[in-house]
């Protein structure tokens, strides 16, 4: 059933399973056995290449000031609504398979590129083919408040969602046809306010989908004061949050989703990740994989926390597997080798697991195996002939 049977000692389990038969055994000597990772907080389905703006914030604009010059989110959106299902299906399914190879076995799929219902539905639609036809997990998030569509003000495009997106996905939801899990809004300044944000995530939740949100990016809005008050699973970004916001965060059990790559890409303050340790929250790490932080790796993310954020190398693996599966709803069967739990895994060709974090961008010939409900669905051939180190 691709869970896992037994956890413990070679010998007792050897014992156990004597008379057991095995279509393959792998020989892990002088290697590590590792939960997959869980990348937390991606935006992989979208069309139009954002490279240009890359030179544009090595000049010294600014994530506000490039989005205001047609750049940013609509800039993909425009390109996301002209590309059909297929393209954008053919183009997300390798970027899965980029962060399969790189160790992530569950990934957290956000729509967003869209903005208008027909579109959100596309991108949706995407995420439930890729769900059904690869090995990869995939957490659903429908995200259709990532940015205030051209054309509106924000109460309208609240509105909209509320009376129209919505009720569509409850119906969609309800015939099987897609199954989204969580609910998504940037509540941020100049976007969307508090109380637009608390209408949308109080209407999703109404339909049973997990509050799940970006808060506190770039100007402190009191959104993890918000998380906390409507029982989110998670926020995340954080890096204005105030200690206030940490404090009801850890009492609620929300989850804060740290995305090291936005704040490193963007120049931003560094999310308080030590606080927020210290003072009990469940701290989880993402990827933010998208045009504006394109990164695959979940081992560099841990680098990064490690580096920047002054979490250690234990913190970050929990981050990058139990606390993220927490943050999506899912630690009852992922992120952890638990007996019962699904048998997600990862071999790493080294003696000591602390080298997935310490080999700075080195995954590719580290990651030795990636297993997924007990299937191996990546072999690394390269691993047989080199040592990592």
């Amino acid at each position: 059933d691709g869970c896992i049977k037994a956890v413990g000692q070679a010998d007792v389990i050897r014992n156990q399973f004597s008379e057991a038969t095995f279509e393959r055994i792998i020989d892990c000597s002088g290697k590590c056995v590792l939960p997959g990772l869980v990348d937390a907080h991606t935006h992989p389905v979208w069309a139009g290449d954002r490279v240009h703006e890359f030179a544009m914030k090595l000049a010294g604009a600014s994530y506000m000031e490039i989005h205001q010059a047609g750049g940013g989110i609509h800039f993909t959106v425009e390109h996301t609504r002209k590309a059909t299902e297929d393209e954008l299906l053919t183009a997300f399914q390798q970027r899965l398979g980029r962060m399969l190879r790189a160790g992530s076995t569950l990934v957290e799929c956000k729509s967003g590129y869209g903005l208008n219902l027909e579109s959100e539905l596309k991108m949706l639609r995407v995420i439930e083919r890729a769900r059904k036809s690869m090995d990869i997990g995939i957490s659903s998030t429908y995200c259709g408040a990532h940015a205030v569509p051209k054309g509106k003000t924000a109460t309208e495009a609240t509105d909209d969602i509320i009376n129209n997106h919505l009720p569509k996905l409850k119906e969609l939801k309800l015939s099987g046809e897609i199954n989204v899990n969580n609910i998504d809004v940037f509540c941020e300044k100049g976007v969307f306010d508090v109380e637009s944000t608390r209408r949308i995530l109080e209407a999703g939740k109404d339909i049973g989908l997990q509050i799940n949100f970006h808060g506190d990016e770039l100007h402190p809005m009191k959104s993890a004061e918000l998380g906390a008050e409507l029982g989110a699973r998670a926020i995340s970004h954080l890096e204005e949050v105030s200690d206030e916001g940490i404090v009801a965060m850890a009492r609620a059990k929300c989850a804060a989703v740290l995305l090291p790559t936005t704040a490193y890409m963007l120049r931003l303050k560094q999310p308080q990740a030590r606080k927020m340790l210290e003072e009990g929250v469940i701290v989880a790490l993402g990827s933010d994989f998208n045009p504006n932080a394109y990164c695959y790796s979940m081992p560099m993310v841990m680098h990064l926390a490690c580096v920047n954020m002054k979490m250690s190398m234990n913190e970050a693996l929990a981050a990058a597997t139990i606390n993220a599966a927490y943050a999506l709803g899912k630690s009852d069967t992922h992120g952890s080798l638990e007996v019962g739990k699904q048998g997600d895994l990862l071999i790493i060709n080294s003696s000591r697991w602390e080298h997935l974090i310490y080999q700075f961008g080195g995954h590719e010939a580290l990651i030795n195996y990636v297993i997924v409900k007990g299937k191996v669905i990546y072999e690394n051939e390269r691993c047989e002939t080199m040592r990592s180190y």
